[in-house]
């Protein structure tokens, strides 16, 4: 079988590449999924380029999530073959994958492939932290990058609970197909001074939380514009750069800095939590109140060119790779 491997860290578009590799067999407790498509997320490419919370054990395959059709059974397994099912995994970008039976999750009929392969790391994530961010109904939260996917989902999800919400943009181009999901403010950071803008949205109150991808300086600009007692969540370091944090502000406006990884999240709340956004997560998608856009599809031979495609700035949905 054809699977996308890396022998050592680096840039994805210089190291990946797809080799033919041993038909996979599942162990205990473990299924073997022929892959039907898997997404090309921000962590995916940080993984590639040992940048991410998991290091890679080399050589390696790479993809962290998808969707398939279970293929073969592991021992103690208590599912069928032939179930499409959304999975996660390391080296989901591949003509099979084993994942462990416990990252499944069936994916009903009324779902497409291009949404479940999607399932997973931006819904949860993006479910978790809108959780987190704990902002009331009316109130204000701040994305930065709020045309990414996640970004979108976000918007998408604050406009269901009434959450006004403020997003950073770099360029103008996604504005009108970001207000049109429910983005109540947008702001370009290349031209508009972040903190004085959303002062003057805010009527000076600031925002009650700031979820931030890119690190660096957007992030510093993006902490001025909390407002007393505010937080902010970090997910992503897009710019590989680390923010720079102002303690007069943390003092005085009683703010606080953390960070959120959905790995970590998953592990530390109970299993009910976690069922009850699985549940949410899925009701939303399947019904399509909550839209995930996909700009294009590459199979295994091109993922050069779907790597460099998805690291393009303004692109306006996601890149799935799709073995056959």
């Amino acid at each position: 079988m054809k699977s996308i491997i890396f022998e050592k860290t680096g840039k994805p578009t210089d190291i990946l590449k797809p080799i033919d590799v041993p038909m996979p067999e599942p162990g205990p407790n473990e299924v073997r999924v022929k892959v039907i498509a898997s997404p090309i997320n921000p962590s995916d490419i940080m993984f590639v380029q040992n940048l991410y919370g998991i290091r890679p054990q080399l050589p390696s395959g790479a993809g962290f999530e998808g969707v398939g059709i279970i293929d073969a059974l592991g021992e103690g397994v208590q599912m069928r073959t032939g179930m499409r099912v959304s999975f996660t995994s390391i080296g989901t970008w591949s003509e099979y994958a084993i994942a462990h039976h416990r990252s499944l999750i069936p994916v009903p009929d009324a779902m497409s492939d291009e949404i479940a392969a999607q399932l997973f790391v931006n819904p949860f994530t993006a479910f978790a932290m809108v959780q987190d961010a704990k902002v009331p109904e009316g109130g204000w939260l701040m994305l930065t990058a709020a045309g990414s996917a996640f970004g979108k989902m976000v918007i998408q999800l604050c406009k269901m609970r009434g959450i006004k919400t403020i997003g950073t943009v770099r360029r103008n181009d996604l504005n009108e197909e970001l207000k049109a999901l429910g983005l109540t403010e947008v702001v370009n950071v290349e031209t508009e001074n972040l903190s004085a803008r959303v002062k003057q949205i805010t009527e000076g109150a600031g925002v009650a939380c700031v979820l931030d991808s890119v690190g660096g300086h957007t992030a510093s600009e993006a902490l001025k514009c909390l407002g007393k007692g505010g937080t902010m969540l970090i997910y992503g370091v897009l710019s590989l750069q680390d923010p720079t944090i102002n303690a007069g502000l943390l003092i005085f406006r009683e703010l606080t800095v953390r960070g959120f990884w959905l790995t970590d999240w998953m592990r530390r709340v109970d299993s009910h939590t976690r069922q009850e956004v699985a549940q949410n997560v899925i009701s939303l998608l399947a019904s399509g109140a909550i839209q995930l856009p996909v700009e294009a599809s590459y199979s295994l031979d091109q993922i050069t060119e779907a790597v460099d495609h998805a690291e393009r700035h303004g692109r306006w949905g996601k890149i799935l790779v799709k073995p056959f």
